[in-house]
């Protein structure tokens, strides 16, 4: 539960009864993605390799625009995710334009994706669908 409490308490603050919807749908992209270091080589692939490098390392974090998430990860997981949310498709990519760089930052404290974090995505998100 540790990562989970960090994630919500980090990532989206006093605000965690309206944002963990939000939260959740991000840890599921990143999980349909392929995992962490998956959803990483799609950003670098994407030609986006110092904004997620910035949410891997230990420094700040440079951030994207919803336009830049739907990109790399395509309008359709956005728009099924913000379907899903009762958002518009703009609501939906910036929220988790907002988000994603966040939870990647929290998954690599030390600067490094570790093995292993794909069952601590599970966990969190086993966790939210109890909490919802």
């Amino acid at each position: 539960m540790g990562l989970l409490d960090s994630l919500l308490g980090s990532v989206i603050g006093s605000g965690v009864q309206s944002q963990s919807p939000l939260l959740q749908a991000a840890l599921q992209l990143i999980q349909q993605n392929g995992g962490l270091a998956e959803i990483i080589s799609k950003f670098e692939h994407g030609g986006m390799v110092d904004e997620v490098g910035s949410w891997v390392g230990t420094g700040a974090n440079i951030r994207i625009t919803g336009n830049q998430l739907q990109e790399i990860l395509g309008t359709g997981s956005i728009g099924q995710i913000a379907q899903q949310l009762g958002l518009s498709h703009g609501d939906a990519s910036s929220g988790l334009a907002q988000i994603l760089p966040q939870i990647v930052d929290k998954l690599t404290p030390t600067g490094q994706v570790i093995t292993g974090h794909d069952d601590a995505l599970k966990q969190a998100l086993a966790a939210l669908a109890k909490r919802g």
